[in-house]
């Protein structure tokens, strides 16, 4: 069973970035946040503990996806077949965390979208050849006296895109110490690249990724590098929700994914009705005049806020499985690449 006191060890993240930081409008999303740096997490008994869970046969076997923007994930295997990776993204301490940093209340978006695995695999074989041709271009460089364009080797684990989620917790589960890469790019608001460094075993990052074009760049060094993605709402029906389903409907089960789907954005809309009747009611007692633009106001938001909605669920037939199929921002240019670091 997950248990804070043993599994988190949440030490605050060094820096946080704001959207304006990156070049993007303050009020492009529902949170002025845009990226932390990476943060403690998890202990290391708890990334065991997920790892066990989230690696088993019968993830791999019955919740393994592909797409034309990442080779190997694992999605939608909470709880039936990670009741502690569950556990972990549900508990309040955690939902605090992520909130905290990512300056606004959440809560995990869906259940199909808790521990999304983000696999990258090689073998000790393949990972030698590719230290091997870095240290060959490193060597040709510098007898050239030219340096390379740093963006030529970067390979991207998970090509770019945006989320369909507002805010995601990226978690690492794989041994990064002698991981050479591996760091998220970011798309800023003037076209150039920024790149947050990878965290270590246990770290996460938050990311308002909904709003920011972004992929996971290749790691070379290492046998493996798995993250594990969980994806977060507003906990507030008052609060917009963006959400849309373009980068997972091709990788989902779409019977499950729309159940859950439809779920709470129904709930939402209940929580909606009910304070708008409770406000009609109470201005009633209090003898005011009722307000028919303000009614119609409230309607008209929540015939968009359906029509949103219904426009997610496609009809399985029409769904092309595996091709994401979004225009997520083209080719990085060359403007110029940036690393965010910690000082």
């Amino acid at each position: 069973m997950f248990n804070p006191r043993k599994h988190i060890n949440f030490r605050t993240p060094p820096k946080t970035y704001s959207m304006k930081d990156i070049g993007l409008p303050e009020d492009t999303g529902i949170s002025p946040v845009a990226v932390s740096e990476p943060f403690s997490l998890f202990t290391p008994e708890a990334v065991q503990r997920i790892r066990a869970e989230v690696l088993s046969d019968r993830v791999y076997d019955n919740c393994r996806f592909s797409s034309d923007i990442a080779a190997c994930q694992l999605r939608g295997f909470v709880p039936k077949y990670a009741g502690f990776c569950y556990d972990a993204w549900k508990h309040p301490e955690t939902l605090a965390i992520v909130s905290r940093i990512a300056g606004v209340d959440l809560v995990t978006n869906m259940d199909y979208e808790i521990g999304h695995i983000n696999l990258s695999i090689r073998s000790e074989t393949q990972k030698e050849k590719e230290l091997a041709s870095l240290r060959e271009r490193n060597a040709e460089s510098c007898e050239n006296g030219v340096g390379q364009d740093p963006q030529e080797d970067d390979a991207p684990v998970v090509g770019w895109h945006k989320d369909s989620y507002p805010f995601v917790c990226v978690v690492m589960l794989s041994d990064a110490s002698q991981m050479i890469g591996g760091e998220t790019a970011l798309r800023t608001g003037t076209g150039e690249i920024l790149k947050v460094r990878g965290p270590q075993m246990g770290n996460a990052i938050v990311l308002q990724g909904r709003y920011i074009s972004h992929q996971a760049l290749r790691a070379i060094g290492t046998t493996e590098r798995i993250t594990m993605v969980t994806s977060f709402r507003p906990r507030s029906p008052s609060v917009r929700d963006d959400s849309v389903l373009t980068t997972v409907r091709p990788i989902s089960d779409l019977s499950e994914l729309y159940y859950q789907f439809s779920e709470y954005r129904f709930e939402i809309l209940e929580e909606r009705l009910r304070g708008m009747l409770k406000s009609l009611r109470e201005r009633k007692a209090a003898g005011r005049k009722t307000e028919a633009g303000a009614i119609k106001s409230f309607i008209e938001e929540q015939m968009v806020f359906l029509g949103r909605t219904s426009q997610e669920l496609i009809e399985e037939d029409k769904v092309v499985v595996g091709h994401i199929g979004e225009d997520t921002g083209g080719a990085a240019t060359k403007r110029g690449v940036k690393r965010m670091r910690v000082d």
